[in-house]
């Protein structure tokens, strides 16, 4: 039997203490892994329904094979796994701001994603995403210049950031420094912990020739009802 809780990396980061726990679900009898930064949840394996969302509505959007994704956010890995599920993809690269959290599948700590960090098509990166958007240097060697799909989790919502400086990506501006990175007919998607806002569809009407936004229901055991996110995809 597992210990019903234990911390399995505790590290500081310039953006505060993170770190990745796994407890024992009492209501379901299941594992849960969490990741923690300061006093803040950042994510759950309770909760990964719109993190595969993102990934399966995303890719829904791309026509043709051969297709190289770039995943914004790492974090549990659901998103990028879901990726590589899709046999059209022949490239993955994943960039995180957080060393860590990298760390944590090279150590193969996430046994829900367990071969991400293996698998020969993915590339795990060590970077700012928005700044390297901003400043269109690319995302290092052995990495396309330009993407079919972009797969962004890494804000709570376009406008519950994790960090100031992410503000301006979710601007008509920044988007369009994101759009130069697609290729014709690619896609961006961004996952959202808010129903769908629109102001920001909005912005994404003025950038992307077609814009949704789609509400992902799951059900919530803690609350013993359901809860909702949004995917929003732009093509």
């Amino acid at each position: 039997m597992s210990l019903r809780f234990e911390e399995l990396d505790w590290q500081e980061t310039p953006m505060g203490e993170i770190s990745l726990r796994r407890r024992v679900e009492p209501s379901l009898g299941v594992d849960v892994y969490e990741v923690k930064l300061g006093d803040e949840f950042l994510m759950s394996s309770l909760f990964t329904v719109a993190e595969v969302e993102l990934a399966r509505l995303g890719l829904a959007e791309v026509a043709g094979d051969g297709l190289d994704v770039l995943v914004g956010g790492l974090g549990l890995g659901y998103t990028a796994a879901t990726a590589l599920e899709d046999p059209r993809v022949t490239s993955l690269t994943v960039v995180d701001a957080l060393p860590q959290v990298i760390e944590w599948h090279v150590r193969g700590l996430l046994p829900d994603t367990a071969g991400l960090a293996e698998d020969a098509r993915t590339r795990l990166v060590h970077g700012d995403f928005f700044s390297q958007v901003r400043g269109g240097e690319g995302f290092g060697p052995a990495v396309p210049d330009r993407f079919h799909a972009v797969l962004l989790d890494v804000d709570h919502t376009p406008r519950h950031l994790l960090h100031p400086s992410h503000a301006p990506f979710y601007t008509a501006a920044g988007l369009r420094e994101l759009k130069a990175l697609l290729h014709p007919g690619g896609v961006f998607a961004l996952w959202s912990d808010d129903p769908p806002d629109p102001d920001f569809q909005q912005v994404l009407d003025q950038v992307f020739t077609t814009a949704a936004a789609h509400v992902v229901a799951f059900a919530n055991p803690l609350t013993g009802g359901d809860s909702t996110n949004t995917v929003y995809v732009a093509a």
